[in-house]
């Protein structure tokens, strides 16, 4: 490797806010604050995609009336609807 041009690669302390979890690991990120940690707002501990907290709402039956409007339409629906139709022309 070339001398002098790669990040310090580092122990680091990680601070979750939300959770107020710490764990050390190895980073190149440099720290912004005075105590020398990095600060996260939100980890994987805490994060409810991976606590499995999530929630997922289907509000006011979005999902159900995708799939009436793009439902398939069988052939024995689509003659009736011709027949119908021929009926009434008459």
């Amino acid at each position: 490797m070339k001398a002098g041009i790669h990040p310090p690669y580092e122990l680091r302390t990680f601070h979750c806010y939300g959770c107020a979890t710490e764990w050390q690991t190895r980073t190149t990120i440099e720290p912004h604050s005075n105590d020398g940690k990095i600060h996260l707002d939100i980890c994987s501990n805490c994060h409810p995609f991976f606590t499995g907290k999530q929630k997922l709402i289907d509000k006011a039956g979005r999902v159900d009336r995708f799939r009436k409007r793009y439902a398939k339409v069988t052939p024995a629906e689509a003659s009736d609807k011709t027949e119908k139709t021929d009926k009434t022309d008459k």
